[in-house]
Order: structure tokens, then C-alpha cells, then sequence
């Protein structure tokens, strides 16, 4: 079982996000009114066919567990949106929801997966790999630029809610939406939504595997945790580390 003192720290680290505010709308959102949706675990969710795509792309590089969280944080990000009115003319759901289906494809670990590289934070690497998707992808290859690049914003900020908070509403409620699995529930969401996601997608791997990656992460690229808010979990899991002469402070502390 997770220590106690372990879950305060990745809580420590996420940091819980301010509640999100009715923003301004945003120009250039795709029209809504004629999106497919369907219903999971209770929650209305957009049904196109890239959205279907990214889903099945997400479960084929994703393991059991982190496949369940990048669902539950699709429908806490789909409630968020649904319980702001605002939001809900606002944010572009296939945007929103593409971003946050993918947004832990960093964490692959399969064997030679070459969505991984060994000199970027796992952020990017997700954000790399869904655009890249997205343009592979012969329902993505034609969307505006600007959306693409909500989705990688989404996904290289996701575990920053100090710069998504103030990013463009895809991106924030996309960070929003994945904070809540470590918090609970907020922005609108009641604990009966919570708990019907929950039981359709169980949480109880969620800190346990969590755990175990940004580990891993420091353990086979360390570079890339250093001066980052994983960094305590190499410090304290990992030997040797971190790596000498990496951190801004070994570079500018003897100026």
C-alpha cells in the first residue's frame, strides 16, 4: 500500500487548481450541435470518429491502470464542462477530449516504444505523440492548427495547473479535468458523479502506479526529472540521484 507520506507528496506536487471561473469565449471553436455523443458512467461525451480513434489508440499504449485514469479524467473534463455553462459554448469537446485521452502516452512503457525518448520530459513526449496522431490520422489531418496545438499545450502542461490555469479554456479544463483524480471532485462535479465514474472505472491502482512511473521515470531518464516536481521521488527511490552537474543549481550556484 502507498505510504501516507507518499500520496502527500504527489498531492503536494500536483497542487489543487483554483476552481475554474466562467471565462470569455474563445473564437474559432468547432459548432457543436451536430456532434455525435454517447453516455459513459453517466456523463454525456462527444462520439466522433477521431475521438473513437484516440481512445483506441490510448488503450493500445496504455496499461490497465492508466488507461482507467485517462477515462476518468475524460468524463471528470466532460462534467466540468457540462456544469459551466460558459465552458459548455466554449470549449472544443473534440479538442478536449483527444488532449486528455492521450495525455499519459509518456508513460508507455512497452519495450522499445517509440513514442518514448530518453532526452524529454514525459509531458512532451505525450504532447509529441498525440500531434502526431493527429496528423496521421485521416479525420486529424485536416484540423486547424490551433487546435492541434491546444492539444499539445494540454498535454505538456497537464501536471502544471500554475501555467494551464492561465491557458486557453481546452487547456485548462483538460488539467483540470486530470487534477481531479488525485482531489476529488470539484468545479461542479458532486460526489455522486465522482462515485458512478469511479465504480465504472476503479481508482484503487491510481497512487500505487503512479508511484511506480515517476520512479521509473527517474530511474531510466533521470536528466529529464531533475529541477521538475518529480525529482523527490528519484531522491528518494533512486541511487546515485540526481545526476551531478544536471540542476540549474549545480550550473549557477558557483557563479
Amino acid at each position: 500500500m502507498l505510504s501516507k507520506m507518499i500520496k502527500s507528496l504527489l498531492l503536494l506536487a500536483l497542487q489543487l487548481q483554483p476552481t475554474i471561473q466562467a471565462p470569455l469565449k474563445q473564437p474559432g471553436i468547432v459548432a457543436r450541435n451536430s456532434l455525435p455523443v454517447r453516455t459513459i458512467a453517466g456523463v454525456t461525451v462527444v462520439d466522433t470518429p477521431i475521438v473513437r480513434d484516440a481512445h483506441d489508440f490510448a488503450r493500445r499504449h496504455s496499461s490497465d491502470w492508466v488507461y482507467k485514469h485517462v477515462m476518468r479524467t475524460w468524463l471528470y473534463g466532460a462534467l466540468i464542462i457540462n456544469h459551466n455553462a460558459t465552458l459548455k459554448r466554449s470549449v472544443d469537446l473534440e479538442v478536449h477530449a483527444v488532449a486528455v485521452l492521450l495525455h499519459d502516452l509518456g508513460w508507455d512503457r512497452t519495450p522499445n516504444s517509440t513514442l518514448i525518448s530518453t532526452d524529454k520530459r514525459f509531458e512532451v513526449d505525450g504532447a509529441i505523440a498525440a500531434r502526431e496522431f493527429i496528423r496521421s490520422n485521416k479525420h486529424g489531418k485536416n484540423w486547424a492548427e490551433l487546435r492541434v496545438q491546444h492539444v499539445w499545450d494540454a498535454i505538456a502542461l497537464h501536471t502544471q495547473p500554475g501555467i494551464y490555469d492561465y491557458k486557453e479554456f481546452d487547456v485548462k479544463v483538460t488539467g483540470s479535468g486530470i487534477n481531479t483524480d488525485f482531489h476529488g471532485p470539484s468545479n461542479g462535479i458532486t460526489q455522486p458523479e465522482y462515485d458512478a465514474i469511479v465504480q465504472e472505472y476503479p481508482n484503487a491502482d491510481l497512487y500505487p502506479g503512479t508511484n511506480e512511473t515517476i520512479t521509473w521515470l527517474c530511474q531510466t531518464k533521470p536528466n529529464t526529472t531533475v529541477d521538475t516536481w518529480q525529482q523527490a521521488w528519484g531522491e528518494h527511490y533512486v541511487e546515485n540521484y540526481p545526476p551531478k552537474g544536471v540542476s540549474t543549481w549545480d550550473m549557477l550556484s558557483h557563479w
